[in-house]
């Protein structure tokens, strides 16, 4: 994963300078802007977790059982999603999203880097019958969602700290697959005969119908908050 991050950056960094622009007009400018966005992304990344597994703990469909406590799986987890958030926010919102959108619009940007996002996690472990219908347009609106917290902010801060987020609270914090991958985690899902269609088994959250109707919800929330509350007053027009 290190060396997909630094191949990606390498290449994004020489995308910009033969277009003679800055790193920062890729990844935006850092400063209390872009943490503030970074943390609203964070915020926004957790809930999308939480929101559904607390609706399948309460209506007894889940029980939970707490893994010994180690500073190890926090730190492996951690940076095992964040670089995968950087490598992913790079390759799918960084350069080649930004240059689709100035070509051929927003919408025709969002949707084929969606269909290359989904194209990179379809054949996960999981990626069966129902678990990959639910994961698969669950992926295709998440890609869509992390591209509007772009396209609202025109930087990769939230859309990155959305990402990492949601895959860190739901893989090592409260121990489901993410995307059909297995890391330790702090807590481990019983599931009490709750169906796959509900829970999304092995493969994670994301593959569940509860899961997908919290994506959609945030994805609708995001598209229609204005950019103002974030200090920004953002035109659609990249360079």
């Amino acid at each position: 994963m290190t060396h997909q991050v630094i191949l990606i950056s390498v290449v994004s960094i020489i995308c910009q300078m033969l277009r003679r622009k800055s790193v920062s007009d890729l990844v935006g400018k850092f400063n209390s802007t872009w943490l503030k966005e970074l943390c609203i992304g964070l915020l926004i990344g957790a809930l999308l977790m939480i929101l559904p597994v607390s609706i399948l703990t309460i209506f007894g469909f889940i029980h939970w059982q707490l893994n010994v406590f180690s500073f190890s799986t926090i730190l492996f987890g951690f940076s095992i999603f964040l670089l995968a958030a950087i490598a992913e926010e790079l390759l799918f919102r960084g350069f080649m999203f930004q240059r689709l959108i100035k070509a051929f619009g927003e919408w025709p940007a969002q949707f084929v880097l969606a269909g290359l996002f989904l194209l990179t996690h379809v054949n996960n472990p999981g990626m069966t019958g129902t678990v990959k219908i639910l994961a698969s347009i669950n992926i295709f609106i998440a890609s869509i969602m992390f591209g509007i917290a772009y396209i609202k902010t025109k930087s990769l801060a939230m859309s990155l700290g959305l990402h990492f987020m949601a895959n860190y609270m739901q893989g090592t914090i409260l121990g489901f697959g993410v995307s059909g991958s297995k890391e330790p985690s702090l807590f481990k899902p019983v599931f009490d005969n709750a169906p796959v269609w509900l829970s999304g088994g092995d493969f994670g959250i994301e593959a569940s119908a509860l899961g997908l109707c919290f994506v959609i919800l945030i994805t609708v929330l995001l598209y229609i908050w204005p950019p103002s509350y974030l200090g920004r007053q953002i035109t659609t027009n990249i360079n």
